[in-house]
């Protein structure tokens, strides 16, 4: 299928802030309605503040369950995944080494590579920037230099002047990895931070503008993911996450670039 550039098609498209809006706004209404039956003189008897009180609160309850079900986002399992895949050891140590990547105008991910402040994420997540902000879980956060940008396979890399001793991932010499091999990755999505989930790789994909062919995954990517570390079995750092697709037999799927690709412009 056709594939664009276009910002708001990389990744999942779910405005939150438009869903604040939408809920705040309903609240609003509830408040001037009973407003308005309050100061009415033909009322005999006043309005319950208990009744509108439920009411507001059922309202604000449906209102993002709604919202969660026409967007397919399971939260309460979303975050338990990541907790469940948290609670191992070698998860918990690889999120130390997972960034926020920030801009003026833009949050995504990346993920160190060296304890000297060395940083990949896409290319698209600091495009325009010769300096971003990213923050370590915990060893806090720091200004970056992006010395390296790769628009053609969406990589960019960041530097941390002056830094020692900072955690990092190690990398596979190469995307050895088959269909249906299970794998993880770790993110930003949405509003979250260092989110943990899960899925299995499906097959190369071959975007109609790029010359070298990505991996799809059956995963939950949405809008922050850009620039997760995605791990083989072992561990390794196999791939970048940097979009998702509709495809037309295996529906919603996630895009990673293959660490390969990474070799290969960074020799």
């Amino acid at each position: 299928m056709p594939y664009s550039r276009k910002r708001e098609e990389w990744e999942e498209d779910i405005d939150d802030e438009e869903l604040q809006r939408l809920v705040l706004e309903a609240q609003a209404e509830a408040l001037q309605k009973a407003a308005r039956e309050k100061n009415n003189p033909t009322r005999k008897r006043p309005f319950p503040k208990w009744i509108f009180y439920v009411m507001a609160a059922v309202l604000f309850v449906n209102t993002f369950g709604l919202i969660f079900q026409i967007y397919s986002i399971p939260a309460i399992e979303f975050l338990k995944t990541s907790a469940r895949l948290s609670a191992q050891d070698e998860v918990s140590a690889d999120k130390k080494a997972v960034v926020v990547v920030l801009t003026d105008d833009s949050k995504g991910t990346g993920f160190s590579v060296s304890s000297e402040g060395k940083i990949i994420t896409n290319n698209h997540v600091v495009e325009g920037n010769k300096n971003v902000t990213v923050g370590f879980p915990e060893a806090g956060r720091f200004k970056a230099e992006v010395i390296q940008t790769f628009p053609e396979i969406d990589l960019a890399v960041l530097q941390i002047p002056d830094e020692v001793g900072l955690p990092y991932l190690d990398l596979a010499d190469s995307m050895s990895a088959k269909k249906d091999d299970h794998i993880t990755f770790i993110g930003n999505p949405l509003r979250f931070t260092s989110i943990a989930n899960e899925g299995t790789l499906i097959e190369p994909y071959q975007l109609v503008d790029w010359e070298v062919p990505v991996m799809m995954m059956k995963a939950p990517v949405y809008r922050g993911n850009s620039g997760s570390p995605v791990f083989n079995e072992n561990g390794l750092v196999i791939g970048v996450v940097f979009a998702t697709l509709n495809h037309e037999e295996h529906g919603k799927v996630g895009l990673f670039i293959p660490i390969d690709e990474y070799y290969k412009v960074t020799k």
